[in-house]
C-alpha cells in the first residue's frame, strides 16, 4: 500500500473533525495551485497587449484565434508569444530544478547558481565563442554560430552538465555530505569563473562582448522548435519529480527516517541532481544566464503551502514561470524601445523577496 492509500485509509478512520480539517489542509494548496495558474494566464494577457505596438484585449483574443488584422498576428506570434512561452517553460524547469536541488541536498540555497551549474554554462559558451570563433561573427550576439547555429548551445550544456557531473564525482568519490556538495558547488562556480575570464583575457573585444551578451540573458533568442525542446525537458522533468514526491517527503524527515522508510537515499539525491540539471540547463543554454528562479520560487511557495512534495512542486513550477514572466515585462516596459537584459531584472526582483524571505524566518 503506497503512503496516499495508508493515508486515505487513516483519514477514512479518523474522526470527522480530522478529515474535515484534512480536507480543509489540501483544498486550500489546491486553491492556492489554481490561484498561481489564473495569475499565470492573466500575466500573458498582459505581455502579449503590452509593446511597442500595443494590443487591444480584443485584439489579443482575437489573434490568439488565428483572427483579425495581420499586423496583429504577425505582433503575437512572431514576436511576443516565443517570449512568453520561452518565459513560463525556462520559470517552470528552473524552478523545479530548485526545489529538487533543496530537497535532495537538505539546503534552502542549492541552486543552478549556487551549485555552478550557470557558471559551467558560462564556460562552455564562452569556450564556443573564443575558442571555436563563433564570436568572430555578427551572429555571436545573437548567441548563435555562423556554421552551426547550435555550437553555442550546446557548449553551453555541456558546461552545465560537467559542472554536475563533477559535483557527483566528487560526493562519490569522498562520500560528501549535502552540506559538501553544496560547497563543493560554489567552489566548482569559482573554477568556472576564473576560466571564463581567463578566456576572455587573451580573447578580442568582439567575442568577449559577445560572451557578456550572452551571459545577460534573452528571453527572445529561442525560437518555436528550440521551445518545444525546452518543453519537452521540463515535462520529462516535472512526471520524473512528482512520481518521487513521496521519496522528497520522506528526505524531509532526514536521511535516518528515509532510510527507515527503505529509501535508498543517495540513488534518489544523485538521480534528481542528474535531471535538475538537465532541465536547468537546457534553459540557460538557449537562454543564456538567469539568477534567483529557482532559489526564489520554491522558498515562496513553502511560506503558503508548506513542504509537502505533491502541491511544493507543481507550485513552485507554477511560481517560477510567474516570476519569470513579469520579469520579462519589466524588462521590455522598464524603459520604452530598450529590452534589459533578463538576469539583471530577476536579480532585482528575487534578491529583495529572497531577502525579505530571510528576515522573516530570523525573525520566527
Amino acid at each position: 500500500m503506497n503512503p496516499e492509500d495508508l493515508r486515505t485509509a487513516h483519514a477514512a478512520h479518523a474522526p470527522a473533525s480530522y478529515r474535515d480539517q484534512y480536507r480543509g489542509y489540501t483544498r486550500y494548496k489546491r486553491l492556492v495551485i489554481c490561484a498561481l495558474a489564473l495569475v499565470i494566464l492573466a500575466l500573458v494577457v498582459i505581455s502579449i497587449m503590452l509593446g511597442t505596438a500595443s494590443l487591444s484585449p480584443l485584439d489579443v483574443i482575437a489573434a490568439l484565434f488565428g483572427q483579425g488584422s495581420e499586423h496583429d498576428l504577425i505582433v503575437v506570434w512572431n514576436l511576443r508569444m516565443p517570449r512568453i512561452l520561452t518565459a513560463i517553460i525556462g520559470g517552470i524547469a528552473l524552478a523545479l530544478a530548485g526545489c529538487a536541488f533543496q530537497s535532495v541536498l537538505r539546503n534552502p540555497l542549492a541552486s543552478a547558481s549556487t551549485l555552478g551549474i550557470s557558471q559551467g554554462a558560462a564556460f562552455g559558451a564562452s569556450i564556443a565563442i573564443i575558442v571555436l570563433g563563433v564570436g568572430s561573427s555578427a551572429a555571436a550576439y545573437e548567441g548563435l554560430g555562423a556554421s552551426n547555429p547550435y555550437l553555442t548551445v550546446l557548449c553551453a550544456f555541456l558546461g552545465a552538465i560537467a559542472s554536475t557531473l563533477a559535483i557527483l564525482a566528487l560526493s562519490r568519490f569522498r562520500d560528501m555530505t549535502p552540506e559538501s556538495i553544496v560547497l563543493a558547488g560554489v567552489a566548482l562556480s569559482a573554477l568556472f569563473t576564473g576560466a571564463t575570464a581567463l578566456i576572455q583575457y587573451f580573447a578580442q573585444d568582439t567575442q568577449v562582448a559577445a560572451v557578456v551578451f550572452w551571459t545577460f540573458g534573452d528571453l527572445g533568442r529561442a525560437s518555436y522548435r528550440e521551445i518545444v525542446i525546452m518543453a519537452v525537458i521540463a515535462a520529462a522533468a516535472f512526471v520524473f519529480f512528482y512520481c518521487n514526491r513521496w521519496n522528497y517527503n520522506a528526505m524531509e524527515s532526514g536521511e535516518g527516517t528515509a532510510h527507515g522508510l527503505g529509501l535508498n537515499v543517495k540513488r534518489t539525491r544523485m538521480l534528481g541532481m542528474i535531471v535538475g540539471a538537465f532541465a536547468a540547463s537546457s534553459v540557460i543554454a538557449f537562454c543564456g544566464t538567469i539568477n534567483f528562479i529557482g532559489l526564489v520560487a520554491p522558498h515562496i511557495m513553502c511560506r503558503f503551502i508548506g513542504n509537502d512534495y505533491r502541491y511544493l512542486l507543481p507550485a513552485s513550477a507554477l511560481a517560477g514561470a510567474g516570476i519569470l514572466l513579469l520579469s520579462d515585462i519589466i524588462a521590455r516596459m522598464a524603459i520604452a524601445g530598450v529590452v534589459l537584459p533578463i538576469s539583471a531584472i530577476t536579480s532585482f526582483v528575487g534578491a529583495p523577496l529572497f531577502l525579505y524571505l530571510l528576515m522573516r524566518g530570523a525573525h520566527r
